[in-house]
């Protein structure tokens, strides 16, 4: 058995060097006073073996999940512990510092190092269990891509982000907010933490902690002395990437241990924690006695209250019964339709007209094509409300197993708090007697006085003990109306979808009678093409205010504006085209929601739990993660970093105030790149809500960057691209880290002269992209070649502004995560990787006009942020810079000579055309007319 209490906040912080002033750190100060992760020793183990080991524990909001690690610095956790549906309880007379996790079907049993520890933890659980209880209960909460953060962006991005809380402070115990400095990040540090979890070795998990011991041992570079299991060369798979949850062996076991599930209070009170709900309770202590009559009010109250449950839950059930009976008899409605649809089709077949001319049925052979992808359009549509329909059901089954285990657990926690009020009444009339008769055969009055002062030390406990236990009471019943509310709540929901699924079936085989048998009629409208017109205004009108007032019938909406504030369907386009917008964005949802983008989440989490006071250093695990982009809530910290890494020689040179000393110069003196900035400010992003109008809140911002910038280079001054690179970095930046980030681009990703009035980096690029091109997908170029498209036309603007308006708003921001990482060579492989994705649909098209027209927009209709990355890093290998940099040498002397020809050219026709301008001027009126 190892145990912690020897550890000290000095320990913890020692041969730490604070970060040195200007360099601005990833994880600041309070941003890790407000993570709750820190070591525990959990019990573990079978046999010999079982003991308690110590446990890096780190909490984890997006699903209200406890993930324990071996060391701070592993990446694979061990496994993890639901906190949303657990309840919490320890012991006074157990060992100092023990309390148990229960959720369902499982017991955990801790240890911390002290009881203040203990209660500092038990406070933040019950906490973190609320807050993810109200966000879930009001459901508006977003589990997998936009969590409840701690510490929200600092650009324009983080700025769009009662009486039941007073009750509960009532019964909050009193406990330091930091744990006694043995809770947080810094506890990370501790000396003897790798001592002592060098000790620890566990069969259970021999694999994984195989995997991180040996990422712990493998030198690292750059000054780091190891590398997490998550670190990936470039040619691996992004399998690799899922998160590993610990084996099921892992777990305690269903039986708890014969220690740990029953407790005694006293000599005369035992309690058995996981007793079976029919098994019949002991009556109270003391029950007969005169005067306990009010003390047993209570037992029965709950009992009422459990008999009030059941009536309700068997009035649920045959409303239920009810509910299916109608749903059979609207069946053998349906059947009746269906047999009713039958002979109407038997009476449309004889009344079929003749068929008209060729070309008319050439035209229906096409409209019938045309309607057999909708309909496979709606089958899929009808398969998803079925499955979805499952899934409900399922859900509420689950909910109704969980309402019925919380009941045994109140009803079990009302036993143990009149039990411990019976202790503590004796404990008290005792040292009253004591005390009212000191010398009646008592011990010597020391003795006395020691046995008084224990006393009083387990009353102070019970008392804590008792607080802590009607706060738990109290929330739990509070989760279990939530429960209750939820239960009704989706069975209106699964209501509304039964009602919408026949809805849909109903219009379905309207429409599949249409397309089979087409009613020849003058009209230019068939039933048909009505139906799909009400399907589509069906769609399109999702977001009505009907609509709004119940939210139960739209189980996946789509918001106005995204995340990061672009807008989701625009208003301007047709109606075909914000269909196409819809369905865009909610398969952009569902692929936020995917395991594989949590896993990343959790990675960074640990990754940047393990970085401590210092500013992240440059390792191959870095790179890795960066690849797979950065988490939204930790964008704005590591874009900080990024930027302030490339520019740190330029910034070491300057003043600290050398920004508002530019925005001083801008507003004294005239700027001939002004009047082009104004013109520009509210064409960078239109669809962007912080930028959509004059008053929005970036305008103003994106004018000081500008500005700022134009001063600082006086030959670019203003180039039209600079506008829109400014606007994506104060998403997530302040003023002045924009500014700086303008620089890293312009001034050190980019060549000389790229943003220049002859673009000749620019153009470089292109020929470079073109050469590219040829290596990487020689069948697509020369498709290219053979059609003679110049795709420079499109690509031009990829280079120019990495990739802003080219592409949806998730993949463009991980990539932009990349290549503020590292450098332009990302633009490359991005722009290859696009045209790889699509290659094949290119390859079919087979005429110019076609191939140019999907060029324009083949970007918008790549939503699989995963699949892109992967053929970017890995199909695209060898990628070195070096090539790309001998490539652009090669072509930079070939344009400069290029453009100084058409210089020459010039000169050369303007002294052509003054000269012809001067011999007119001399010309006589009659010569002319001659």
């Amino acid at each position: 058995i190892f145990t912690i209490s020897s550890w000290s906040v000095s320990g913890c912080t020692s041969g730490q060097t604070p970060p040195p002033s200007g360099r601005p750190t990833v994880e600041g100060a309070k941003e890790q006073a407000s993570k709750l992760c820190g070591y525990l020793n959990k019990l573990s183990g079978k046999g010999p073996l079982r003991g308690y080991k110590p446990r890096w524990f780190v909490y984890d909001p997006r699903k209200c999940y406890l993930y324990y690690f071996k060391t701070p610095q592993d990446a694979l956790p061990l496994g993890h512990i639901e906190i949303g549906d657990a309840c919490f309880s320890y012991d006074v007379e157990s060992e100092e510092g023990q309390f148990e996790i229960r959720t369902a079907g499982k017991e955990f049993l801790m240890k911390a190092p002290s009881r203040q520890v203990m209660h500092y933890w038990l406070q933040q659980l019950q906490q973190k269990r609320w807050e993810y209880s109200n966000t879930r209960g009001s459901g508006q909460r977003n589990s997998w891509s936009s969590p409840t953060l701690a510490h929200p962006p600092t650009g324009l991005v983080g700025k769009d982000n009662g009486s039941m809380e007073k009750v509960r402070s009532d019964f909050a115990m009193v406990t330091e907010t930091d744990g006694g400095g043995m809770v947080g990040i810094k506890s990370a540090r501790g000396p003897s933490a790798a001592s002592t979890n060098s000790l620890n070795f566990s069969l259970k998990n021999f694999g994984t902690e195989l995997r991180n011991s040996m990422s712990y041992l493998r030198p690292g570079r750059g000054g780091e002395s190891r590398r997490s299991v998550f670190y990936t060369n470039s040619h691996n798979s992004a399998e690799d990437w899922e998160l590993v949850d610990a084996p099921p062996k892992d777990f305690p076991e269903q039986k708890p241990h014969p220690d740990t599930h029953r407790h005694s209070f006293g000599s005369a009170f035992t309690f058995d924690f996981v007793r079976n709900s029919s098994r019949p309770k002991k009556p109270p202590l003391g029950s007969g006695r005169v005067g306990r009559t009010a003390e047993n009010s209570p037992v029965e109250c709950n009992g009422s209250k459990s008999l009030e449950m059941q009536l309700r839950l068997q009035s649920q059930q045959e409303e239920l019964s009810c509910m299916q009976q109608e749903q059979a008899k609207l069946r053998e409605e349906l059947a009746s339709q269906k047999e009713l649809v039958r002979l109407l089709q038997q009476t449309l077949r004889t009344s079929q007209c003749n068929r008209q001319q060729v070309n008319q049925i050439a035209q229906s052979e096409a409209l019938l094509q045309e309607r057999d992808g909708q309909i496979q359009s709606l089958c899929g549509h009808m398969e998803r409300l079925a499955l979805e329909k499952e899934s409900l059901q399922q859900e509420l089954k689950g909910l109704k197993i969980k309402v019925g285990e919380i009941n045994d657990q109140l009803g079990m926690l009302m036993e143990t708090i009149q039990a411990k009020d019976e202790v503590i009444i004796k404990l008290s009339h005792q040292s009253s007697e004591q005390s009212g008769n000191p010398n009646n055969g008592s011990p010597p009055p020391n003795k006395d006085q020691q046995e008084v002062d224990i006393l009083k030390d387990s009353l102070q406990g019970y008392k804590s003990q008792n607080k802590f236990l009607n706060k738990e009471i109290l929330e739990l019943t509070v989760l279990r109306r939530n429960a209750e509310s939820r239960e009704k709540t989706l069975e209106a929901k699964c209501t509304a979808l039964e009602a919408k699924l026949c809805q849909v079936e109903s219009k379905y085989l309207v429409l599949l009678q249409e397309v089979r048998t087409p009613v020849c009629s003058s009209s230019e409208q068939s039933p048909a093409r009505e139906v799909i017109s009400r399907l589509l205004e069906d769609a399109l009108q999702a977001e009505s205010s009907n609509q709004q007032e119940h939210p139960i019938f739209k189980p996946s909406t789509v918001s106005e504006y995204d995340t990061f504030g672009f807008k989701t369907v625009p208003e301007e386009e047709e109606e075909e085209e914000k269909l196409v917008a819809r369905v865009r964005a909610l398969e952009l949802k569902s692929l936020s929601m995917t395991d594989q983008e949590v896993s990343v989440g959790v990675k960074w989490e640990n990754y940047l739990a393990s970085t401590m006071n210092r500013n992240l250093v440059r390792s191959p695990e870095l790179k890795a993660l960066f690849r797979y982009g950065v988490p939204h809530e930790h964008r704005s910290q590591v874009w900080r970093w990024c930027v302030s890494f490339h520019v740190k020689k330029f910034r070491d040179h300057l003043a600290p105030d050398y920004y508002e000393t530019l925005l001083n110069v801008a507003q004294d003196k005239p700027n001939p790149a002004s009047k082009q900035i104004e013109l520009d400010l509210l064409r960078t992003l239109p669809n962007n809500k912080h930028y959509s109008s004059p008053s929005a809140g970036g305008i103003q911002k994106l004018r000081n960057v500008l500005m700022a910038f134009s001063w600082r280079n006086p030959d670019i001054g203003y180039c039209q691209g600079l506008n829109r690179l400014a606007a994506i970095a104060l998403l997530y930046l302040d003023q002045e880290d924009a500014f700086w980030c303008l620089i890293a681009i312009v001034e050190v990703f980019m060549p000389r002269d790229y943003y220049t009035k002859t673009l000749l980096g620019s153009q470089v690029d292109q020929r470079v992209f073109k050469d590219l091109m040829s290596e990487k997908l020689p069948r697509l170029h020369a498709h290219f070649e053979q059609y003679k498209v110049d795709f420079s036309l499109i690509t031009f603007n990829w280079f120019l502004v990495v990739f802003v308006d080219s592409l949806v708003s998730d993949i463009l921001f991980k990539i932009w995560d990349a290549f503020l990482y590292e450098g332009p060579k990302i633009i490359f492989r991005f722009a290859l990787a696009l045209f790889k994705y699509k290659e094949e649909e290119f390859l079919k098209l087979q005429d110019s006009t076609a191939i140019f027209k999907y060029l324009r927009y083949f970007t918008r209709t790549i939503l699989d942020s995963r699949k892109l990355m992967n053929v970017a890093f890995v199909d695209m290998n060898p990628f070195p810079m070096r090539l790309i940099q001998n490539r652009r040498s090669f072509h930079l002397e070939k344009v400069r000579l290029e453009l100084t020809e058409l210089e020459a050219i010039r000169q050369t026709f303007l002294r052509e055309r003054e000269t012809s301008q001067d011999r007119r001027s001399f010309v006589s009126d009659d010569e002319e007319d001659n």
